[in-house]
């Protein structure tokens, strides 16, 4: 029969060899799990995949977030005097620790809006969290829980990614409907690097110059790290695009050596310090979307003064490269800026009358963030409106003082935020930061202010009253 003469040659091929010792009973023969059999069934199931779980699993760790919000009373209770109410939401997502003493990274958007934040090692073992700094621009944030020797996630390069290599998403999707704290993984490939992700994704975040991956990436897994084949983290899971809200194989994350860059900043300042060279850009006109894809990055404006001006960049100059990065259309100069460091010298080329120009542009800080601030209650820095700071934000009013920071209290009441620009105070047009301060501190204890704010173009007012 076909079946014996099968075995009797699979026989020959297992022992057949000289000196090959003959099976100790039949029952090894059919496959009986010996110790020693189980030991190579164990190594030939190990791959370079459980091997750089093994190495990064246990520095993933669960944030979570509790968020209180205000809900209007229910109509009935209205009616007997009711007020509105609040209601706790909770939040999960995922995120890794960077280093022993309790840094862990994570996306903004998982501790948006969150009043109180907590970290779940994988033993379960839970921390409260501190946020020490959140950069919403590139959708990260940095938490600080204190704890001394944690297992930390190996770092390792975002800028000679193989495109078909290996990748490893690791995060907890679903949170703890799974049923306990060990993090998930799911495995797939390096899709692309350097892409502009222009729809919508989950997160609120710039995503430009990412990482894709067919890794499938789940609500929850935000915040979790993007591992290579050695164990490596490579990137920061970010955002899926799916028209249901599900992993469709279409995942993003953030570099690590900009996320990197980031939690440094973060960790040392509180806050990341925006790079600013001072060009305003052309809006490609263009009737496909795709033909902006290679409409050229020109040059509308330069701001005066500005680290671009200095460097002698000309008004419809067109951006050909900067350290080396080939710049096509407006996302690939977004992803260099997002790439540059404050005191930075950078090599940049531009096209000018049909010849290339190699110029050297030394990055700056925000015009804003070196501006004398103006205090304000102890709760407000206001700086004056410049032509520089007018340029580079689009601002339509000639004068005013922009709110550099403010407390998230005075925020919330008087509906204002950072980067607004006040134009006026009551009757009292202002014109600087100085001005500004004086009109509310003369106002304050004398009755209702009404103050104007421009905001995106258009001007905004907002009533208060200081006692």
């Amino acid at each position: 029969m076909r079946r014996g003469s099968l075995v009797v040659a699979a026989a020959s091929l297992a022992f057949g060899c000289e000196g090959a010792a003959p099976p100790s009973s039949a029952a090894q023969a059919l496959g009986d799990r010996r110790p020693a059999e189980t030991v190579a069934i164990n190594s030939a199931r190990r791959t370079a995949i459980t091997a750089a779980v093994e190495r990064v699993a246990p520095a993933v760790v669960t944030v979570q977030t509790a968020a209180v919000q205000r809900v209007a009373a229910d109509p009935f209770e209205q009616f007997f005097g009711g007020r509105s109410a609040e209601r706790a939401q909770s939040g999960i997502g995922s995120g890794f620790v960077v280093r022993q003493d309790g840094v862990v990274v994570t996306n903004a958007h998982v501790v948006s809006g969150a009043t109180n934040v907590s970290v779940a090692m994988r033993d379960g073992t839970t921390y409260p969290a501190r946020v020490v700094g959140v950069d919403e621009q590139n959708d990260l944030a940095v938490l600080k829980i204190d704890a001394r020797g944690l297992p930390v996630a190996p770092l390792g390069r975002s800028d000679d990614l193989l495109v078909g290599e290996w990748a490893i998403a690791i995060g907890n999707p679903y949170g703890f409907l799974l049923g306990n704290t060990e993090p998930s993984v799911t495995a797939g490939v390096i899709s692309a690097t350097g892409r502009n992700l222009v729809g919508p994704a989950e997160g609120q975040g710039v995503y430009v110059d990412m990482i894709q991956t067919d890794a499938s990436i789940n609500p929850g897994n935000s915040g979790g790290p993007l591992v290579n084949a050695i164990g490596e983290v490579i990137g920061v899971n970010s955002s899926i695009y799916s028209p249901s809200g599900g992993s469709i194989g279409l995942g993003f994350a953030i570099p690590i050596g900009r996320a990197m860059r980031v939690a440094q900043d973060l960790l040392e300042h509180g806050a990341v310090r925006r790079p600013w060279v001072g060009i305003l850009l052309q809006t490609p006109r263009v009737s496909n979307p795709r033909e902006a894809l290679n409409a050229g990055v020109i040059v509308r404006t330069v701001v005066p003064g500005s680290p671009a001006a200095r460097a002698g960049v000309q008004p419809r100059d067109v951006l050909v490269r900067s350290r080396g990065r080939a710049l096509r259309n407006v996302f690939d100069w977004e992803a260099e800026l997002l790439d540059l460091r404050v005191g930075e010298s950078v090599p940049l080329v531009v096209r000018r009358d049909g010849r290339e120009i190699g110029l050297s542009v030394t990055v700056a800080d925000l015009p804003e963030v070196s501006a004398r601030k103006v205090e304000v209650l102890r709760e407000m820095e206001l700086v004056t409106l410049t032509p520089a700071i007018r340029l580079e934000r689009g601002i339509r009013s000639p004068r005013g003082a922009v709110i550099y920071r403010v407390s998230d209290r005075v925020a919330q009441e008087l509906a204002i935020q950072s980067g607004d620009v006040i134009v006026q105070i009551n009757r009292t047009p202002i014109a600087n930061a100085e001005e500004a301060a004086r009109a509310i501190d003369y106002y304050a204890g004398r009755g209702p202010i009404r103050m104007f704010v421009e905001r995106g173009g258009h001007v905004y007012s907002t009533d208060f009253s200081i006692q």
